[in-house]
């Protein structure tokens, strides 16, 4: 699994051999960046929280035009809605809705953007719905491509719950490959959870220092959070739920 470390700090990235960047970092920045191996997110979770709604479509694109050439950007998040209830409580949408907008983005921005990877991102709270969503896709999503499972970073403490939504996933479509969006270490630590994924990303280190008491904008603390998720030992869960995801 390829762990991308979430970092707020620009000048981090030319440190770290993968990273995840948020739009919203550089949206007001002039100048370019060294990076290696990269994503950049679309800033959804914070544009939908704060505001309801996401930047302008046109908005997105220029940023991935913009910055697609500083380094190797290996993917630009889709325009994803987050399906937790107090996300649809802030749009007054429901699930069926946001996926349906989710999908209409992905479609939208993959016709628009050329030279660069969308990513698209599969969205619902319960397995079914992701299920439901990733039929709803249909034949965007090719064989094997790489796809975001969003929803999932609120739920880190829930193991089961995070293993359901992901093996439900597998099982409808065993060939895609699944990035998890913000799985801190209690996740990232489980076997069947790693088998799923084919790459993560999280900030936690951040919040992690914040909480502690020391530097929160630490290359060092990114450093050493992605440095232990690599080279963590796997545990395998030692509860078996009825209906679990095999």
């Amino acid at each position: 699994m390829i762990f991308y470390t979430g970092t707020h700090m620009i000048n981090h990235a030319q440190y770290l051999p993968w990273c995840m960047i948020s739009v919203n970092r550089l949206i007001k920045r002039k100048s370019d960046f060294k990076v290696n191996d990269w994503i950049m997110d679309s800033g959804a979770y914070t544009n939908l929280v704060n505001h309801g709604e996401h930047i302008q479509l046109e908005k997105y694109i220029d940023q991935i035009n913009r910055w697609k050439k500083c380094g190797d950007l290996n993917a630009a998040i889709t325009q994803d809605y987050m399906c937790e209830p107090f996300v649809l409580a802030k749009t007054g949408k429901t699930i069926f809705q946001h996926q349906a907008l989710t999908v209409e983005r992905y479609a939208l921005l993959r016709s628009m953007v050329s030279g660069a990877y969308i990513m698209p991102v599969l969205q619902g709270f319960k397995p079914q719905e992701y299920v439901a969503h990733v039929r709803h896709y249909g034949k965007l999503l090719k064989y094997g491509q790489w796809v975001g499972v969003g929803s999932v970073c609120k739920r880190n403490a829930n193991i089961f719950a995070i293993r359901q939504v992901l093996g439900s996933i597998k099982k409808e479509r065993p060939d895609l490959k699944l990035h998890g969006f913000g799985l801190k270490l209690t996740a990232l630590s489980d076997s069947f959870v790693r088998k799923c994924l084919w790459s993560s990303d999280s900030m936690a280190w951040s919040f992690a220092a914040r909480k502690n008491k020391r530097n929160a904008n630490a290359l060092e603390e990114a450093v050493k959070f992605s440095s232990r998720i690599n080279n963590m030992p796997i545990q395998k869960m030692i509860f078996i739920t009825k209906g679990a995801a095999k």
